[in-house]
C-alpha cells in the first residue's frame, strides 16, 4: 500500500512541472504566431 502511495506522489510531482512546460511552449507558439501575423500585415501595407 505504501509503495502505491509513494508511486502516486512521485507521478504527481513529475506531472506538475510538465504542465508548466507545456503552458510555456503554448505561450511561445502564440507569441511567434503574433509576430508572423504582424510582419505579414506590415508587408501588406
Amino acid at each position: 500500500m505504501r509503495k502505491i502511495a509513494l508511486l502516486a506522489l512521485v507521478a504527481a510531482s513529475l506531472a506538475v512541472p510538465a504542465c508548466n512546460t507545456v503552458s510555456g511552449a503554448g505561450r511561445d507558439v502564440t507569441a511567434a504566431g503574433k509576430a508572423v501575423t504582424s510582419t505579414a500585415e506590415d508587408a501588406k501595407h
